[in-house]
């Protein structure tokens, strides 16, 4: 596991970016999480796309999760919120962006179906992440097994405490989603995590010198080959390294 810190979001989404560029130049697979903490690497490719002519036109791309019971059509499904946030200013072909059904009668056959066009795809080139202020990827919450595919989860309540933020109100945040396991996740080639802010410190320290464990579902990068974690420098405060690294290095001078 590759770990870099960045002073704030807005540079942690250009490193994250500079991760991503050459795939998407290649025209990979790309593999791509929702969320607040993605935005500044989104907001960076379509600048890159629109001002460097950065073309996404042979890109294939995979969502990792969806809320269970949002129609595609709801604003705050991750169906709606990808195109929003990135694939709908960038030229990609919208056929080729791919979500989990979230209104399937049959969720379980979704799942094993979505595992299937990953693999007929030829897998995910890079996966983009971001982690959970209790450690989960995607909506793989703590205790998931980290041999986990793709399947219908309840969420736990602090999931859906942090992402009522979306919503009107906490009732109208879903108790279930449907989700690729951290078994699918570590299948990418190459992994980047971003993540930022205070709140997410436990979590980082947890992912990057916690054992590997259920109780924090990305601890499972460490099992990784090619993971690489994007942080700013508030969420790596409670890293022991942190401070000592400042030291050091030429980027803290």
């Amino acid at each position: 596991m590759h770990i870099i810190i960045r002073r704030t979001p807005e540079e942690v989404g250009e490193c994250a970016a500079d991760i991503i560029a050459p795939y998407v130049r290649s025209g990979a697979t790309l593999g791509l999480a929702t969320g607040s903490t993605p935005t500044p690497t989104y907001n960076e490719l379509i600048r890159r796309h629109r001002s460097e002519g950065l073309s996404f036109a042979g890109c294939r791309a995979f969502l990792l999760d969806e809320y269970y019971g949002l129609p595609a059509n709801h604003e705050q499904s991750y169906y709606a919120t990808i195109r929003r946030e990135l694939t709908s200013h960038v030229d990609i072909d919208d056929a080729n962006v791919h979500s989990l059904d979230g209104t399937a009668e049959n969720p379980h056959q979704a799942a094993e179906e979505y595992e299937q066009a990953i693999a007929d795809a030829g897998g995910v080139d890079i996966q983009l992440l971001g982690v959970g202020s209790n450690g989960h990827i995607a909506f793989n919450e703590p205790l998931s097994s980290l041999r986990s595919r793709t399947r219908l989860i309840d969420l736990h309540p602090q999931t859906i405490a942090d992402n009522a933020r979306f919503f009107d109100n906490e009732s109208e945040v879903p108790r279930q989603a449907l989700s690729q396991g951290i078994g699918t996740i570590l299948e990418a080639r190459s992994i980047v995590l971003v993540a930022t802010g205070s709140n997410k410190a436990a979590a980082v320290r947890a992912l990057v010198e916690g054992p590997l464990a259920a109780y924090c579902p990305a601890s499972a990068l460490q099992l990784h080959n090619d993971a690489t974690v994007v942080i700013d420098e508030a969420a790596a405060v409670e890293l022991a390294e942190f401070h000592t690294y400042k030291a050091y290095d030429p980027y803290w001078a």
